[in-house]
């Protein structure tokens, strides 16, 4: 993918996020990620049915990287299973810290696939990863 379109689709991810707010049901589970060195901090919040994520929403204060992060990666893992979300997970994981992966399985998140030259921002690209960890421990 070049690099204009991995531009187009974090800033399009940044400016018009998926289920940006706070859902208006109690139905869901609220895990709150931050990344210590700066000011994002974002609340996620999961609706399980039958073993999968059905419906999932964020809201709080983050930079473009970790906005978007969240928001394509909430979109991926909805209607999947622990163990479907989990093998997205661990290959996101993976790529961020340039290991082995499957590209196949991240979709848009591979825009993320050279974040290794900007060190510092591997802790963005991650952040909605710490709180579907938390998630899944509850599935």
């Amino acid at each position: 993918m070049d690099k204009e379109l991995k531009r187009e689709i974090i800033l399009d991810n940044y400016n018009n996020p998926f289920n940006r707010g706070i859902p208006s049901d109690d139905s869901y589970i609220m895990i709150n990620t931050n990344n210590e060195s700066c000011i994002d901090n974002l609340d996620i919040y999961f609706k399980i049915n039958e073993g999968k994520i059905v419906d999932v929403y964020f809201d709080g204060e983050a930079c473009a990287i970790s906005t978007s992060a969240t928001s394509i990666i909430n979109r991926i893992i909805l209607n999947k299973t622990k163990d479907e979300i989990k093998e997205i997970i661990d290959n996101y994981k993976n790529m961020i810290n340039e290991l082995s992966y499957d590209k196949e399985v991240l979709k848009d998140l591979i825009v993320y696939d050279d974040i290794y030259l900007q060190p510092n921002r591997k802790t963005c690209a991650l952040l909605p990863v710490k709180a579907i960890e938390k998630i899944l421990e509850k599935m």
